[in-house]
């Protein structure tokens, strides 16, 4: 088994006085793609936002790379090598796909170039002069995963990367996914889209509540179909 990059022990957070994850527990090891399956509102985008700090009170334990994190600032968690991609994107639009490329600081040793970053998403390269106004929706989202390679981190969060995207477009990103787990990077996805989470992942924790209801393997998914039906409608 490969080394435990991330483990979430008791974790509960709040917005104000909105308490929204109530002890999660879940880990991820090094090189894992690991979805989060639920409903909107199951709490979700919160343990993501939780563990890179941008939650309001937290209670717990998160370490990443066996180090607790849980009363870390956002830019102090980042530089454990942390890189979370919110379902906003966040593109500067007065600035070329290839400026957006330019900004991310470097936070840990490794981060891609941008010709590796061209290799990755031929369509940016296309596109490096054009406004981020300018860019397609799909284009949008893959320029927001590429900023957070050039950084160096090796743990990436990606919230709802698919939303909203034509299936050709849909497909290039599983493709991206893919390419990125065979160098070595570790995944956690946030998708409500289960047909493209489905073949990604090697493991799957579903949330109810803010909470973990129920986690399985990829080779458990087919028997684990009737659960997720009556949690996820699928």
């Amino acid at each position: 088994m490969t080394k435990e990059l991330l483990r979430i022990e008791g974790l509960h957070a709040w917005y104000g006085e909105s308490h929204i994850l109530h002890g999660v527990n879940l880990t991820v090891h090094e090189g894992e793609v690991v979805t989060l399956l639920g409903r909107n509102g199951a709490g979700r985008t919160t343990t993501m936002r939780a563990i890179v700090g941008m939650t309001g009170a937290r209670k717990g334990s998160i370490k990443i790379n066996g180090q607790e994190a849980i009363r870390l600032l956002p830019h102090k968690v980042a530089r454990m090598g942390v890189g979370y991609c919110p379902e906003e994107r966040g593109i500067f639009a007065s600035l070329s796909a290839e400026e957006n490329l330019m900004l991310p600081p470097t936070i840990a040793p490794g981060g891609m170039s941008i010709a590796e970053i061209y290799e990755m998403f031929p369509n940016l390269q296309e596109r490096a002069s054009s406004p981020g106004t300018r860019l397609s929706g799909g284009e949008q989202q893959m320029l927001a995963v590429a900023r957070i390679l050039r950084t160096g981190a090796r743990l990436l969060l990606l919230d709802e990367i698919s939303e909203g995207l034509a299936p050709v477009i849909v497909q290039k990103l599983a493709e991206m996914i893919l390419a990125l787990k065979a160098k070595g990077y570790t995944i956690v996805l946030v998708e409500q889209n289960f047909r493209f989470a489905a073949p990604l992942a090697d493991r799957f924790y579903v949330m109810e509540h803010g909470a973990i209801v129920k986690q399985f393997a990829q080779a458990e998914l087919s028997q684990n179909m009737g659960m997720l039906q009556k949690y996820l409608g699928v």
